[in-house]
């Protein structure tokens, strides 16, 4: 095999010190599929804090992604469903953190939406619920519509299964989630795959986050 020369390879120390207290974070996954495991062990044990998470969920208390709200490394949350996570309610209700919820396809949409430069866009979701509560709203040819704002973050935290050593990345399956739309909104992309191959050796037809988007790479341990 050709000998592997990817100069976006960091260790996990490293590539934590690229999030600064008070950053807007992308975390993938969707439960326990897609998200970066070692990345978000490397986050919780590291001293950052102050820390605004948009993710689809937040796990379950003191598991996983989870752990940063038990240690107190949250002051808000950006996302869709934290059922599975009681410390979620209890944080907000005591006032300790913040918590934004927005349709899961509002979410994936407004992700997107910020990663191709748009401001934001209106839609039927929401509309006439506590989630629209304080929103901007529009009349289109006699019906409501919402607006939902572009969300940007400042990181990304995201889970490959290869990349090649230019940055490439491509996905395994279901595990895809919201890592590419994740990839194209955040000022600085830090991705955790599982191999790493020579350039040219991924199909470029596979190919769904081009290396553009992605700043640093960790290789994930077995």
């Amino acid at each position: 095999m050709d000998k592997i020369e990817c100069t976006k390879l960091r260790s996990f120390e490293e590539a934590i010190e690229l999030i600064k207290d008070g950053d807007k974070i992308f975390i993938s996954g969707f439960g326990n599929a897609g998200d970066p495991k070692q990345l978000i062990k490397a986050l919780v044990e590291s001293d950052k804090k102050e820390l605004t998470i948009i993710s689809n969920d937040l796990g379950s208390p003191n598991i996983g992604l989870g752990q940063l709200l038990t240690k107190k490394k949250i002051k808000g949350l950006i996302g869709t469903y934290y059922n599975w996570n009681t410390e979620v309610a209890a944080a907000y209700n005591a006032g300790e953190i913040t918590v934004e919820l927005i349709p899961q396809g509002s979410f994936a949409e407004g992700i997107r939406a910020a990663g191709v430069g748009s401001a934001g866009f209106y839609t039927k979701t929401a509309v006439g619920t506590e989630l629209a509560k304080d929103r901007e709203t529009k009349e289109f040819d006699g019906e409501t519509y919402l607006l939902q704002e572009a969300i940007r973050g400042d990181v990304a935290l995201i889970c490959a299964d290869k990349a090649d050593e230019l940055g490439n990345l491509v996905y395994h399956k279901t595990a895809r989630n919201f890592n590419p739309v994740m990839a194209t909104a955040a000022q600085t992309v830090i991705a955790e795959v599982g191999e790493i191959v020579p350039a040219g050796a991924l199909d470029p037809e596979s190919i769904v986050t081009p290396h553009i988007y992605v700043d640093a790479i960790v290789l994930r341990s077995c």
